[in-house]
C-alpha cells in the first residue's frame, strides 16, 4: 500500500462492539484516546417508522442506535431536503469490509479461544448484535502488513525455477490465516474473499527480489498455473475464493514485497495465459484488473480496450492513495458491462477521528458507491499497539480497524466506517437515487428484502436538520457537525 500524505488519521477506540451504552472518552497515549463505557439508564424506545444509527464523536456517540421518533408526514418546512427514490436503480453491492492480512490473522488467533470466536462472531455474523462484515481482501503470499515477505513457491539456494510448481505450498498459512477463514466461513459461508500476490516467487522476477522488478514473460504461462494451484489448494480446505486480482498496486515499485507490471503486460498476461488457463482449468474466480490508485484510470482502460483480454475481465478495482474518486464512473461509463470495485484505504496513525471518519465516508462509503462499486474495503482489519506486525519497508504507520494488544482488543474508526454499511447494506442490495445537498453528502439503498438504507454525513461544522423525503413524504432527522448516520426504514 501507499501511504498518502494529505490524510490524517488517530485511533479513537471503544471498549464495546455493537454501542448500546453511552460512551464517554477518557485516557490519552499513543493509540489515542480510549473509550469507556458509562451504563445509561433503560430508556422505553419511542414509535419511529426509521431506525437511525449514529457515530458522532463530538458527542461520543460510537455506531449506537438512536431513540429518536422518525415518522413520515405529509407536513412541510424549510429545511433541505434528501429524496430518497427507488425508480433509480444502480450496481447492485457485493458488501462491505477490510483486508484480512496474514498479520490480522495472526493477532486474532493469538486471542483466547473464548474471545477470538466471540469477537469473529462480532464481526461478521449478521444478525442484530454485530456488524455483518460481507467482503474481505486476503493476500496471495505476503503483504507488506506480513511479518516477512513470503511466496508459496520460495526456492532453497542453488535451485534457480520450479516449473512444475513442485515446492508450492499454502502450508504457511495453515497456523494462522486458514483456521481464521475458516472460523469466518462458518459464522458466514457466502462471504466474498478477493485474494491479490504483493509479488510473484522472486525466481520468476527480473531482479529476483521480493521488492520491484517484473514479472519475466518466460514465467506468464508457470505463475498462471500457480494462481490455479493456489485456489485450487484454498477450495480443498473449503475457502472458495471469489476473485483475484494480478497484481496488488501494480504501479508502486517501492512496498515489500511488490512487483511492477505495466497495463500492456498486465493485459498480455490476461490474455494469454491467466483467462485461458482458468478457463481450461474450470476456475469460475473473477479476474479484476489494475488494483490501484485512481489517479491512473487509463491502466484498466488500456486492458479493457484489447479484446482478447476483455473477456476474461469481470472489472477494475482502485485505491485513493492519489486521483480523484470520480475516475472509478471515467471507468464505468467507458465500460459499462464491467464492474467496479474498491479495495483498499489505509487510516494512518496517530491522527484525528473525525477527520478520518468524515473523509473515509464521504470519499469511500458513499463516494465510491456513488460512482459505481460493488464493495467498499478498509485496508487493515488488526494490528498491534505499535502497528505490527509489518515487513522491512512495509507500512509501519498503518492502523487497524481493531487494535489488538494481548488480550486487550480496541476498536478504531475504520471499524465504524464499515459497520455503518455493512450492517445494513446486505449483499444483492441496489445503490438507488438520492439527491446531494450541501454539506449533507448521502448514499441510498434498496435491500433484497425491500427495505431502504440511507447513510448521512454531517460535513459541516454545525449541527444540521434536514428532511429525508420518500414516496411523498417526510421526516426531519438532526445530525451534529461531522456526524454520520445510517437510516434504515
Amino acid at each position: 500500500m501507499k501511504i498518502n500524505k494529505n490524510i490524517t488519521a488517530v485511533v479513537l477506540t471503544s471498549a464495546l462492539g455493537i454501542m448500546v451504552w453511552g460512551c464517554s472518552k477518557s485516557g490519552n497515549g499513543s493509540s489515542g484516546g480510549e473509550v469507556t463505557p458509562t451504563p445509561q439508564p433503560v430508556v422505553t424506545p419511542v414509535k419511529t417508522d426509521v431506525a437511525m444509527w449514529l457515530t458522532h464523536p463530538d458527542g461520543a456517540y460510537y455506531f449506537k442506535k438512536q431513540n429518536v421518533a422518525l415518522l413520515f408526514n405529509t407536513n412541510s418546512n424549510t429545511n433541505a431536503t434528501i429524496e430518497v427514490d427507488t425508480t433509480q436503480a444502480y450496481q447492485t453491492i457485493d458488501g462491505f469490509g477490510y483486508t484480512l492480512t496474514g498479520g490480522s490473522a495472526t493477532l486474532i488467533n493469538s486471542l483466547p479461544s473464548a474471545q477470538k470466536d466471540t469477537l469473529i462472531k462480532e464481526l461478521f455474523a449478521t444478525d442484530a448484535s454485530n456488524i455483518g462484515v460481507s467482503y474481505i481482501r486476503i493476500s496471495l503470499g505476503a503483504s507488506d502488513l506480513s511479518a516477512e515477505p513470503f511466496t508459496y513457491d520460495d526456492l532453497p539456494a542453488g535451485q534457480a525455477t520450479d516449473m512444475d510448481l513442485q515446492k508450492f505450498s499454502i502450508d504457511r498459512e495453515r497456523v494462522d490465516l486458514i483456521p481464521i477463514l475458516k472460523k469466518i466461513l462458518a459464522i458466514n459461508p457466502a462471504i466474498k474473499i478477493l485474494a491479490c500476490p504483493w509479488s510473484a516467487p522472486t525466481w520468476m522476477k527480473t531482479n529476483n527480489s521480493f521488492k520491484n522488478g517484473n514479472l519475466k514473460p518466460e514465467y506468464y504461462d508457470v505463475y498462471a498455473r500457480y494462481f490455479i494451484k493456489y485456489i485450487q489448494a484454498m477450495k480443498a480446505e473449503g475457502i472458495t475464493i471469489d476473485a483475484v486480482t494480478p497484481q496488488n498496486e501494480p504501479l508502486n515499485p517501492y512496498n515489500n514485497p511488490s512487483l511492477v507490471m505495466q497495463a500492456v503486460d498486465q493485459s498480455a498476461f490476461i490474455k494469454g495465459y491467466l483467462g485461458p488457463q482458468f478457463k481450461a482449468a474450470g476456475i469460475n474466480t473473477k479476474i479484476i484488473v489494475y488494483d490501484h490508485n485512481a489517479d491512473v484510470p487509463e491502466y484498466p482502460i488500456t486492458i479493457l480496450n484489447d479484446p482478447a483480454a476483455n473477456q476474461y475481465v469481470d472489472g477494475s478495482a482502485f485505491h485513493l492513495y492519489a486521483g480523484s474518486i470520480s475516475a472509478l464512473s471515467t471507468v464505468h461509463d467507458a465500460y459499462p458491462n464491467k464492474n467496479i470495485y474498491f479495495t483498499e484505504q489505509w487510516v494512518g496513525g496517530p491522527g484525528n477521528f473525525t477527520g478520518d471518519l468524515n473523509w473515509h465516508i464521504n470519499n469511500l462509503i458513499i463516494g465510491a458507491t456513488r460512482n459505481w462499486s460493488r464493495n467498499v474495503l478498509e485496508w487493515n482489519l488488526a494490528a498491534d499497539p505499535n502497528y505490527r506486525p509489518y515487513t522491512n519497508g512495509g507500512c509501519s504507520t498503518c492502523l487497524g480497524a481493531l487494535t489488538i494488544g494481548g488480550s486487550t482488543v480496541t476498536r478504531n474508526v475504520p471499524y465504524y466506517i464499515i459497520a455503518h454499511a455493512s450492517k445494513f447494506v446486505r449483499p444483492g442490495a441496489r445503490r438507488i437515487g438520492s439527491n446531494m445537498v450541501a454539506n449533507l453528502p448521502n448514499v441510498a439503498f434498496k435491500t433484497a428484502d425491500g427495505k431502504k438504507v440511507l447513510i448521512v454525513l454531517n460535513s459541516s461544522n454545525a449541527q444540521q436538520s434536514f428532511n429525508i423525503k420518500f414516496n411523498g413524504k417526510t421526516t426531519t432527522a438532526t445530525l451534529g457537525n461531522n456526524a454520520v448516520a445510517t437510516f434504515i426504514w
